[in-house]
């Protein structure tokens, strides 16, 4: 049942993702963390967000803008193994509501205006790669400090979403070196990853038909949601 649930929650994010640009752990965090615990699922969210992210590349390959993407990247590798550290050091209520902090700071940057207007040009782009970077690996969590970046810098919708599966593929690669692969049976990751390909599918298809706004109203209603269960479940663990 574990794997089953997953899979959907899997599937759910991919073809929001393929919609809209973004969302993936967005999406599955909540019911990642909450089916396989906070160091396996995010474990598990990080490699399935490099899956959708590779099988998305041959799609978008012609709106990459490469040069914008290079500065966006290297910050990130460079904030990556710092993500890995607080991982192994903090206890797993802590990491918990890490999680859930990392998500609601997530949600709440893209309504901060003055954020988004800060993140122009070069510098702009250093400070929100190494954000992103760092967020990744920690909780996988790296979307909104690069659409604050795109929206301060005017980067084009289309161009950005198609950027960012390039940029969470080399954050995914860094993040699946830096924390090892999942400890879950092969099938069940098996499971999970033939869900991401297909939900990757399905959005390429949906994505001509269905309103990106209402992709992503549905997928902030579900993000908000698995950020506060999983908020919930780490108070609870500091009292267990």
């Amino acid at each position: 049942m574990t794997v089953i649930l997953a899979a959907i929650a899997a599937f759910v994010a991919a073809v929001i993702q393929r919609i809209t640009g973004l969302g993936f752990v967005l999406v599955l965090v909540g019911p990642i963390v909450l089916l396989y615990g906070a160091v396996e699922g995010v474990t598990l969210g990080v490699m399935l967000a490099l899956v959708a992210s590779l099988t998305a590349i041959p799609l978008v390959w012609r709106q990459i803008d490469w040069a914008r993407s290079w500065w966006l990247i290297w910050p990130g590798i460079v904030a990556a193994p710092f993500g890995a550290l607080l991982v192994r050091l903090l206890p797993d209520a802590a990491l918990l509501l890490l999680i859930s902090a990392m998500a609601y700071l997530a949600l709440l940057a893209g309504r901060i205006s003055a954020l988004s207007a800060s993140l122009t040009g070069r510098m702009g782009a250093v400070v929100s790669g190494s954000a992103a970077g760092f967020m990744h690996v920690a909780s996988g969590l790296s979307g909104p400090p690069l659409a604050a970046y795109a929206v301060g810098d005017r980067w084009p919708q289309r161009s950005f979403a198609a950027s960012a599966q390039l940029i969470f593929a080399v954050f995914g690669v860094v993040s699946v070196a830096l924390r090892g692969l999942p400890a879950s049976p092969v099938e069940d990751v098996g499971t999970l990853v033939i869900a991401t390909i297909a939900g990757i599918a399905i959005g390429t298809i949906l994505s001509r038909n269905v309103a990106p706004r209402i992709a992503r109203a549905a997928m902030l209603a579900l993000a908000w949601a698995g950020a506060t269960v999983v908020l919930v479940r780490g108070i609870l663990a500091v009292f267990m």
